[in-house]
């Protein structure tokens, strides 16, 4: 690989992105109150939802509202052919809260699926709207309010059954089918371009920085094995090219069990912040490994990979080999771990007695899926 490809356009690539996100951060600061798109839930109006919605809303109150990577909040509704309750997503309230979802293209990315995607799946939530104001960085969700219907909402330390393992794995193969062949070859090509790989990500080069000073923080604060995952921290970028070969499709991104949702006998996928194109063993790695307790996900992760196939190949998609799909699934615990040490050493994006139990959960699997011997024999 020439030295321009390895360093000097990934660096521009990441300083072009910084200062994207700091023009719109600062054109927020400036103009933001003159844009027309909604600040905030507390801006949504009846006026403002009937654009959004393209439905006729009479009245709207805020039943509840709590914040994270974006803000959230429940409003009930009034008007003709409306749903008596919602779920809306806006931009993060804290500045930097906001700059790390600019930097992931959080915004950008959900509201691109639910106009581009989200069409063509069943098991997300519907969505009455959506826009993205690029000079700021703004944008407004407005979903289907599944909490005021019969959902079970998982999290890591209520880990999902063998059962529900394999209506989630079911989901994933209905997405990864329905794009499978339909990206194009180049990022930035046709109307799917947009989508691109983690490894590919402007921001990956803080990927490794980031992977060791979270290990230094929670070396100070827990007795977790975290040497165990060295060798990523030191190679992350050429492990992750590893981890990104092709073939590519449509993946979720951050299917882990916050991001679950279960009804009438049947898993849904939400926070669709991260879609990303890549190969299914990334995403079936990371949501098994998050999502289930290591002794059931030892006991069924093969059978339940073989479901997978069985439901990719039935959707459309191809038949991938039973062996090829077990040696990348193994290497693909490398993304659990990554992302778990992150949010974990960082703070702030999830509750810590949660992100520690999915960073154990990781590297339990480092070690009993012997993923660093895989990616050490492979480099």
């Amino acid at each position: 690989m020439s030295v321009f490809a390895d360093r000097i356009a990934p660096a521009s690539g990441l300083v072009s992105h910084l200062a994207r996100a700091a023009r719109r951060i600062g054109t927020d600061a400036l103009i933001g109150r003159a844009r027309s798109l909604p600040r905030s839930a507390a801006d949504l109006d009846a006026a403002a939802l009937s654009a959004l919605t393209g439905r006729a809303v009479s009245s709207v109150s805020v039943l509840d509202a709590d914040a994270g990577t974006s803000s959230r909040a429940r409003l009930e509704l009034t008007g003709h052919g409306v749903p008596p309750t919602v779920f809306v997503k806006t931009a993060a309230a804290t500045m930097p809260i906001r700059l790390m979802g600019e930097l992931g293209n959080l915004a950008d990315t959900e509201t691109r699926f639910y106009q581009q995607l989200a069409p063509a799946l069943t098991d997300v939530p519907r969505a009455y709207g959506a826009g993205f104001d690029s000079w700021t960085g703004r944008f407004v969700i407005v979903l289907e309010d599944l909490a005021a219907t019969q959902c079970e909402f998982p999290d890591t330390l209520h880990p999902i059954t063998v059962d529900q393992a394999a209506q989630v794995v079911e989901v994933l193969a209905a997405v990864h089918a329905t794009f499978w062949n339909r990206l194009p070859a180049r990022r930035g090509n046709g109307p799917l371009g947009w989508l691109y790989s983690a490894s590919e990500d402007d921001v990956s080069l803080l990927t490794a920085p980031l992977l060791r000073s979270s290990t230094r923080r929670l070396a100070e604060r827990t007795d977790l094995p975290l040497d165990r995952g060295r060798f990523i921290n030191d190679h992350y970028r050429a492990v992750a090219a590893l981890i990104d070969a092709p073939p590519h499709t449509v993946m979720h991104g951050d299917a882990h069990p916050g991001n679950l949702y279960f009804r009438d006998g049947r898993a849904g996928l939400l926070d669709w912040q991260a879609v990303r194109r890549g190969h299914p063993s990334r995403e079936l790695a990371y949501t098994l490994v998050t999502s289930m307790t290591t002794q059931d996900r030892i006991a069924v992760q093969r059978d339940l990979l073989d479901v997978y196939r069985q439901a990719l190949a039935a959707g459309g998609g191809p038949e991938i080999a039973r062996d090829e799909l077990w040696d990348r699934y193994r290497k693909g615990a490398l993304y659990p771990y990554v992302a778990a040490l992150i949010t974990a050493g960082m703070g702030g994006m999830q509750e810590e007695t949660i992100a520690l139990k999915g960073l154990d959960r990781a590297l339990e699997a480092l070690a009993d899926l012997e993923t660093v011997a895989l990616l050490e024999k492979a480099l």
